[in-house]
């Protein structure tokens, strides 16, 4: 019988469900990653793999897997690993796309609203027994609405975002690879370079997968080109972001603010420099973070395992 690993606790039906075909077995924490020691010695005994974006499968994990055939990686994003030495080991990639892209757009614009109207710093007003009186300008934000948008990444999420923002009756940009004709023709959005994007926009949103090209591509020369009332927004990958140019951006006053769903190294400790600002909203990394959507995700995983190792061809294989 086929073997399964799970790198992390998830939803028992879902690991029922494998069990039905499958010998299954799992990290039993859904807080804790799986050593690496562990994630190597049960690649090498496993057909298949269910993984988290957090978890490395790199060319090391390959060339001691002899029996794998499939890594199912719970995300859409996929830079946890290595593509290539996966299609040189035979190994199908799946993601898990589709499924989260309304959630994940949901928390950028619920990002944007929070930093924007000061809702963290509002909360921790209150709970601190600051809020004694009532003045015309007590926590004042910035409008959202009829504001300018700058969406980095038009991908699906990024199309949903824009939707969303549509409705705020805002002025949507967007840079992307390629341009998305569907996007401008039913939200009005706008293709722009991305030097012109950062010069007009109100809220810079990142949403750009991380790739050799992406790395570190927002950093000081791009914070220099936003409008100092500007507020950047990453809801795609940490690294994408020159995090020490942001942190000198805002500490300077080159922008006004920023909230972040993602970090150049995650978790991020308590004592990190840019969670002691009282103008960043930060979040740690729950961009898809609803129970119906995380469910989505692992039963789509489970899915794809179960394809796989069926000789069925899997619903979302990740491709060079």
């Amino acid at each position: 019988m086929s073997k399964v690993f799970i790198t992390r606790k998830i939803d028992d039906a879902v690991i029922q469900e494998l069990k039905k075909n499958f010998d299954v077995e799992g990290w039993d924490s859904e807080d804790e990653a799986v050593p690496r020691d562990v994630l190597i010695k049960q690649a090498g005994e496993c057909h298949a793999l269910l993984t988290m974006l957090s978890d490395q499968v790199d060319e090391e994990l390959f060339s001691s897997a002899p029996h794998l055939k499939i890594v199912a990686n719970m995300a859409v994003g996929y830079d946890n690993i290595d593509i290539e030495a996966a299609d040189k080991a035979g190994v199908i990639v799946t993601n898990t796309p589709d499924v989260l892209t309304d959630t994940t757009a949901d928390l950028a614009f619920a990002l944007m609203l929070a930093t924007a109207r000061r809702i963290s710093e509002a909360a921790d007003y209150i709970k601190n027994g600051d809020w004694t009186s009532w003045s015309p300008y007590l926590l004042a934000g910035r409008d959202v609405h009829h504001k300018t948008l700058g969406i980095i990444g038009m991908g699906k999420i990024g199309q949903a975002v824009a939707k969303r923002a549509a409705g705020f009756d805002m002025n949507i940009l967007y840079h992307t690879r390629s341009r998305k004709l569907e996007a401008e023709e039913a939200y009005g959005a706008q293709y722009k370079s991305l030097s012109d994007l950062l010069e007009k926009a109100d809220f810079v949103l990142v949403l750009a997968p991380l790739t050799e090209e992406t790395r570190g591509m927002i950093g000081a020369e791009q914070f220099r080109l936003m409008k100092n009332s500007a507020i950047y927004l990453n809801v795609g990958r940490g690294p994408v972001t020159d995090e020490a140019a942001l942190i000198e951006a805002l500490q300077s006053g080159e922008i006004a603010g920023a909230g972040l769903d993602v970090f150049e190294q995650e978790p991020v400790s308590a004592d990190h420099p840019l969670l002691s600002m009282k103008n960043v909203v930060a979040v740690p990394h729950i961009g898809s973070a609803s129970t119906e959507t995380r469910f989505a995700m692992m039963k789509l995983a489970a899915d794809n395992i179960k394809a796989v190792l069926t000789d069925e061809k899997p619903l979302t294989r990740v491709s060079l």
